[in-house]
C-alpha cells in the first residue's frame, strides 16, 4: 500500500484523494534542518503516536503509541546520537514537542525519511499529522482529521509514502 503525495494539496491512497499540505517552501531532494520543505523520495512509515487525553484510539493496523507529557522528536544538530529519534525531553536538547497545546500532533505517523541512520542537518521531524486550515507546514504532510482517520484504516505497517 503506498500513499501518494502528487503535489502541494493531494494525498492519494488507492481511488481515495485527499486535500493535504506540505512545507511553505515545497518539495526538495536536498532538505536541510529548518528550510521549511518536504522531502521528496519513497519513505517507509513509523507507528501512529496520539494523544490519549483528547482522542480515542483509531482503528488501524499501525502500532499506536500513547503520547507522554516528556516526549519530544530531537531536531538538535548538536546531538547526532538523537538525531531525528523520539526522545525523552531534556533541556539542553533541541526538539519537537510531541504534546502540544494546539491539535496539530493529537494524531502523527514519522516519515521515515533521514532515518535508519540519521545524518544531523539533513531534516527531523518529518510528519503526517493534522491540520484545521492546510496552511503550509514546516516539511510535514498535513491532513484534516477526518480524512487522517480514514487514511489510519487504509494503511498498513509496511506502508509506504511517495513524495514527489
Amino acid at each position: 500500500m503506498t500513499i501518494f503525495v502528487k503535489n502541494k494539496h493531494t494525498l492519494q491512497i488507492d481511488e481515495f484523494k485527499f486535500r493535504c499540505c506540505i512545507g511553505k517552501k515545497g518539495l526538495t531532494k536536498n532538505k536541510k534542518e529548518g528550510d521549511k520543505k518536504t522531502p521528496k523520495g519513497t519513505f517507509k512509515i513509523e507507528n501512529l503516536y496520539f494523544r490519549k487525553d483528547r482522542k480515542k484510539k483509531p482503528s488501524t493496523l499501525l502500532k499506536c503509541i500513547k503520547i507522554k507529557k516528556n516526549m519530544g522528536w530531537c531536531n538538535d544538530i548538536r546531538f547526532p546520537k538523537k538525531y531525528n529519534k523520539l526522545v525523552t525531553i531534556e533541556k539542553k536538547i533541541k526538539h519537537e514537542k510531541l504534546k502540544r497545546k494546539d491539535n496539530k500532533y493529537d494524531f502523527l505517523i514519522p516519515i521515515k525519511y533521514n532515518f535508519k541512520k540519521p545524518k544531523s542537518g539533513m531534516g527531523s521531524c518529518i510528519f503526517i499529522h493534522l491540520t484545521k486550515d492546510y496552511k503550509p507546514t514546516a516539511g510535514c504532510v498535513a491532513l484534516q482529521e477526518k480524512d487522517f482517520l480514514i487514511m489510519l484504516k487504509l494503511i498498513k505497517k509496511n506502508s509506504t509514502i511517495k513524495i514527489f
